[in-house]
């Protein structure tokens, strides 16, 4: 890869990268060091690293730097784990982005993660079992349960109210 050929993978995927780390982890100063870190890793091994590929190998280390500081974080939390909300509750949502949040916040990681990748960022389902280390079949379900959680959730009265 080329210095030009870098400058224009900065220029077309950070703020991709950014939009997609953030909407894991919530936290917009983690989220610009994993993308300042990713880029300093294309441009280490900018030599070895073909133009053609580079937007799957930038989100694949982008994702297995976001996999490392959850570990390092201990931020994993299980499903089970996280607490339900209140049906007594009354929302007023006004905010599409705001619901959709909120949903894909109650996604396992892993489902949420290619969710992202496939609706977000439009990767088929052969790459997202690059980035993630996944069978493909393995990202077809994860992905077929997370859409079945997503509409549940939004069709939910209680969260529409």
């Amino acid at each position: 890869m080329t210095v030009e050929e870098f400058n224009t993978c900065v220029r077309m995927y950070s703020n991709r990268v950014y939009r997609f780390i953030l909407k894991q982890l919530k936290d917009s100063s983690e989220a610009k060091d994993i993308v300042q870190n990713t880029f300093e890793k294309v441009w280490n091994k900018r030599e070895s690293i073909k133009f053609e590929t580079s937007k799957q190998y930038i989100f694949t280390v982008a994702y297995r730097d976001m996999l490392n500081l959850i570990k390092k974080n201990s931020k994993v939390m299980l499903l089970e784990q996280l607490p339900e909300t209140s049906k007594t509750d009354s929302r007023s949502y006004s905010d599409l982005n705001e619901i959709l949040d909120r949903a894909l916040s109650t996604l396992p990681p892993i489902q949420r993660t290619v969710v992202l990748l496939r609706d977000y960022e439009g990767y088929s389902y052969d790459e997202i079992g690059d980035i993630t280390d996944l069978k493909e079949s393995q990202v077809k379900v994860y992905i077929h349960r997370a859409r079945k959680s997503l509409k549940n959730y939004l069709i939910s009265i209680e969260y529409i109210l």
